[in-house]
């Protein structure tokens, strides 16, 4: 039966890992009125509803600051109701949507909009990241005080860069004075313009149009340089080879305020995967080479890229569908994320404390956003993982509206079995007795 935010809710004997508090420890969890109410130890909680975790981790709520909930204007594609629930069933207590919709989140009613579809839906949180330029267009600022004020955490071209560096530089400056975050998606356009996949040896094999890694390193040395200039906040969006890594790293050694985020499918797919032309892996930034997917591996592994984040991009199967260099760029990812990290975990590539880190502490850092912990009196968003229940990723059991991901057929080593958020079950894996 599920529970309710009023309901107290106590975990039992499960492994409490919280890498932001430093908890690694078998023992309990209650949640009353919405927060963490005792963590650790033998709890003993008279009329609480009780869930015994043995076997299982207790994690902070999982946080994915790159989504794209196609809500308003595109809800073929996604809605924030599916969306949310898609991320519910990931162990996502929230996610952060990019301003990519149609009309663009460049304003304080389509923010306003956002948050009351997501309140609606009752599901993980919705946190919207606002436009940087008016209709993504390059060439005016947004009211960025107004969206902050109504909501938003951060801005972003996300989908585009900013090409003009004099507006970018401006941007940095007003946001910096605001509070936001600037999430970058650092991109030379001239450099990776008509490009479908990663420039090599299976682009020019598949006779497809190649986009360098160079494109995104400059960009991205670019708009780290910029940052400093402005003294800003910046997050550089979804990494995908070895030179950015090394950039991140060159900025964060010269205590610069930077964080970087890379997605699963950079960590386990390299562009010799994209096979006979599939569409389902083809992405911006596109699947690197093998030696790429080691050095973001390794850049995750030892912190210099702070974040795990999907870049969820849902598209119906008429934008998938077509020849490859026609095909949307975007994949899916809120309901395979965690999987693809735990397959990471067992293969050594990555610590299980640091795979929580990277998905639950670390973005709520990047965004100055609450959660992130398991900590008394804080939101009661928790996340219960089964890192031991084998399955295999099916396209149409997904919550989300479309199924275009690049990880169909494959078995992933575990998953969420529960999604508490402010201490209500939002989402219990079928199957699961609690």
């Amino acid at each position: 039966m599920p529970s309710t935010a009023n309901q107290e809710l106590l975990l039992k004997n499960g492994r409490l890992l919280c890498p932001a508090g430093g908890l690694d420890e078998v023992g309990d969890l209650l949640m009353a009125g919405g927060r963490i109410a005792a963590v650790g130890g033998d709890i003993n909680a008279p009329g609480a509803r009780v869930i015994d975790c043995a076997g299982l981790i207790v994690a902070p709520g999982l946080i994915d600051i790159h989504v794209h909930l196609r809500e308003p204007g595109q809800e073929y594609k996604e809605d924030i109701a599916s969306g949310a629930r898609a991320a519910a069933a990931g162990g996502f207590t929230a996610v952060a949507c990019m301003p990519n919709t149609s009309p663009t989140n460049d304003c304080k009613a389509v923010t306003e909009l956002i948050l009351r579809r997501a309140a609606a839906a009752g599901q993980a949180r919705v946190y919207p990241i606002g436009a940087i330029t008016v209709g993504l267009g390059g060439e005016m600022l947004s009211e960025m005080a107004d969206l902050r004020d109504a909501g938003c955490p951060a801005v972003s071209d996300d989908g585009r860069p900013v090409a003009d560096s004099r507006l970018l530089r401006r941007a940095m400056e007003y946001a910096s004075g605001l509070g936001l975050v600037v999430v970058c998606h650092s991109e030379d356009m001239r450099l990776s313009a008509g490009g479908a996949m990663h420039e090599g040896p299976t682009a020019t094999r598949l006779g497809l149009a190649g986009i360098p890694a160079e494109a995104e390193a400059l960009a991205i040395e670019r708009d780290i340089a910029l940052a400093a200039l402005a003294g800003a906040r910046v997050h550089i969006a979804h990494v995908s080879c070895a030179g950015s890594v090394a950039a991140v790293r060159r900025a964060k050694e010269a205590g610069q305020n930077v964080s970087a985020e890379t997605c699963p499918h950079y960590l386990t797919l390299c562009d010799e995967d994209v096979g006979d032309y599939d569409t389902h892996r083809k992405m911006n930034p596109p699947l690197r080479s093998r030696d790429d997917v080691a050095a973001v591996r390794q850049g995750l592994a030892d912190g210099t890229i702070d974040v795990l984040a999907t870049d969820h991009a849902p598209h119906s199967s008429l934008e998938k569908l077509v020849e490859f260099d026609k095909a949307l760029f975007g994949v899916t990812g809120l309901e395979t994320a965690l999987g693809v990290g735990l397959e990471l975990v067992d293969e050594g590539a990555l610590s299980l404390k640091r795979l929580i880190e990277a998905m639950s502490a670390a973005p709520a850092r990047a965004l100055n956003l609450p959660g992130g912990a398991l900590k008394l009196n804080e939101p009661a968003d928790v996340t219960v993982i089964d890192a031991a229940r084998p399955w295999v990723v099916e396209p149409a059991r997904m919550l989300s509206k479309s199924r275009n991901t690049p990880f169909a057929g494959r078995r992933l080593p575990g998953r969420a079995v529960l999604t508490i958020r402010d201490g209500r079950v939002i989402y219990q894996l079928e199957g699961f007795a609690a």
